[in-house]
């Protein structure tokens, strides 16, 4: 799938930033991300040594045909890590975010020192857009194309850039609806899109910048590396460096990924090269 879109660059540049993933749930489909209690603490603090500027913390699996848990359960998973993230302080050496559509679990967090809401839905429930708001939370706004357990089925799209340029508008003005101001755009690589749609998306991200939020791009070793070349999950390092590389370059300015190390330095690489 191609478009016929050409992308448009905004001049403000945002300085890259490196969101880590910690998982607190055993389907999580990269098993080097996922973290229990002191663990994930031990991990989070090697991410922030390494260079990482937000930490990511999930409970729930949002791969292909993944299952949806109630709140409680999810609430389960992470509340231990949320605790200890209290607890230690950590919140005031990096910033936090929980991968979360659910209510109660994002109130959760968001008492606890985290400052971000990365909704997979899109800000989908009003009653994530009134919390949100409640606490002055920066929102990432994600496109996704039905729902984890089908999005996968033949995803469809007259014009990929154009389609999800209109769910952002329409998102983007629901959430200043609710006085929602800080919004984080996210494309949603492989919520819905085949590999055509997915590479067309990077390609364009530019265009999204007229927007004027930060975007964010979120391919870390995902199946679209697999469409191209094939790869067990756990070799997909490279193949998710050129991705996000291409992406930053192209306007994204946020990162999200499970190796944070490797990520920060082949940024500085970029940089370098960029501003010789």
């Amino acid at each position: 799938m191609k478009s016929d879109i050409i992308p448009i660059f905004n001049e403000k540049k945002c300085p890259t930033k490196i969101m880590g993933v910690i998982n607190a749930n055993e389907d999580s489909f990269f098993k080097n991300s996922r973290f229990e209690g002191i663990n994930a603490i031990s991990k989070i603090e090697q991410m922030i040594e390494d260079g990482a500027d937000i930490i990511d913390i999930g409970g729930v699996s949002s791969r292909p045909g993944s299952v949806v848990v109630s709140s409680k359960e999810e609430l389960n998973r992470v509340s231990p890590i949320i605790d200890l993230i209290k607890e230690q302080k950590l919140y005031e050496k990096v910033k936090f975010s929980l991968d979360s559509y659910e209510p109660d679990v994002l109130k959760y967090a968001l008492d606890r020192g985290f400052k971000i809401v990365n909704d997979i839905t899109g800000l989908e429930n009003d009653e994530v857009c009134k919390i949100a708001a409640e606490y002055s939370a920066s929102v990432v706004i994600m496109h996704m194309q039905n729902n984890p357990e089908n999005m996968q089925e033949n995803p469809e799209y007259n014009d990929v850039i154009r389609e999800i340029n209109k769910f952002f508008q329409e998102r983007i003005d629901k959430a200043k609806s609710f006085g929602i101001k800080d919004i984080i755009l996210d494309v949603g690589i492989g919520f819905g899109k085949t590999l055509d749609h997915n590479l067309a998306l990077i390609k364009n991200l530019g265009y999204f910048k007229h927007f004027e939020y930060e975007i964010l791009m979120a391919a870390s070793r995902k199946s679209m590396i697999d469409m191209i070349t094939p790869t067990k999950t756990e070799d997909r390092l490279p193949g998710t460096l050129a991705i996000h590389l291409e992406s930053i370059r192209n306007g994204a300015s946020i990162v999200r990924c499970h190796d944070v190390k490797e990520h920060f330095q082949a940024i500085k690489v970029q940089e370098a090269i960029l501003t010789s």
